[in-house]
């Protein structure tokens, strides 16, 4: 046992040797959203969200924010067929909310109350990741269960692949990054995750179309990303405060293929999802190119990326002018 926790310290500290005082974040301050939290996360005070027997539910998400559905090959079809791919796209958001939670933030969060994260942060902080974490858990829990109720609804399961395609494009990145980089990696991932803006936290919650429990349940999110959001603005600070001048070129010019990486559609995802719906996978391929041209992906991304791109911005990353290039090259300095 001794030496496993032994073993453990010594892969630590290797994995965050460039998580060094070569700044101080003296400057860098932290002002907690977290002091009404037990008053107001949704873990604590908000009810369990159940769709109801007699509530209509055929349609559960909205179809502006799903482009296959408006493409004619789709929209020749019967109704049911539409209302099945959208169904089907709530699955996918669910997972993917479920997967992002477990696997990129809350190790993240974990490590950061335990005083593992190798960065040197304000005890308000530590305290704040514990409850991040709770909340993540329960984001994840309740996202599960509400595609189970969503199934018994329906009548039909979720069609999902093995994982979304964020955790392979993550590990793609990971593994191209320089050995001694790797211990920036999660903290990485983290920030821009919990920094980028959704239009399904903003939109769904205000769609009448759509049940009520799917509606409360996404503003039960929403209210609690955004605390999150704020948490993450700060730990950026920090974060960055850490890296010696040549890690942050090499992390800074990595952000924008992370933001790509959670923001650019799950094509294999909406793929499966055309399948189930009755398509050949030569029908799936026309839809998913004339649907999703390049151009309007990047610029969708570059949109919703605006706010982690600014907060990259305030902080220096871009005066790197290999950094400042990555985020031009990928669409990133000119959304508007």
């Amino acid at each position: 046992m001794e030496m496993e926790k032994t073993t453990h310290r010594a892969h630590l500290r290797q994995a965050l040797t460039l998580l060094t005082d070569a700044e101080s974040p003296a400057a860098a301050q932290y002002h907690s959203r977290f002091t009404l939290w037990d008053a107001r996360a949704s873990v604590r005070v908000k009810p369990p969200r159940l769709l109801t027997p007699s509530e209509p539910g055929r349609l559960y998400f909205p179809p502006e924010l799903m482009p296959v559905v408006a493409h004619p090959l789709v929209r020749s079809r019967p109704d049911g067929v539409t209302e099945r791919i959208l169904t089907q796209r709530l699955h996918q958001y669910l997972y993917f909310t479920t997967e992002l939670e477990q696997v990129a933030v809350m190790p993240v969060t974990m490590d950061i109350s335990r005083g593992r994260s190798g960065l040197d942060l304000p005890a308000a902080m530590r305290e704040d990741a514990f409850k991040i974490t709770t909340d993540e858990a329960w984001h994840a829990q309740f996202s599960d269960d509400l595609s189970r109720q969503v199934e018994g609804r329906t009548g039909f399961d979720a069609c999902l692949p093995d994982r979304p395609a964020f955790m392979d494009r993550l590990d793609r990145i990971r593994a191209e990054m320089d050995h001694d980089l790797r211990g920036a990696a999660n903290l990485a991932f983290s920030i821009v995750s919990e920094t980028l803006i959704s239009s399904i936290l903003s939109e769904l919650p205000r769609d009448k179309r759509l049940p009520k429990a799917v509606r409360e349940l996404v503003q039960d999110h929403a209210e609690d990303e955004g605390k999150h959001h704020a948490y993450f603005r700060s730990l950026l600070e920090f974060f960055w405060h850490a890296l010696d001048a040549r890690a942050r070129r090499r992390v800074g010019a990595l952000v924008p293929e992370l933001i790509t990486a959670f923001l650019e559609p799950d094509y294999l995802a909406i793929a499966l999802t055309l399948g189930d719906a009755g398509f050949s996978a030569e029908e799936a391929e026309e839809i998913l190119a004339e649907t999703h041209p390049a151009d309007v992906t990047r610029a969708v991304i570059g949109r919703a990326a605006r706010a982690t791109t600014r907060y990259f911005t305030e902080v220096g990353a871009l005066d790197s002018p290999s950094t400042y290039e990555a985020f031009a090259s990928a669409g990133l300095l000119a959304a508007d």
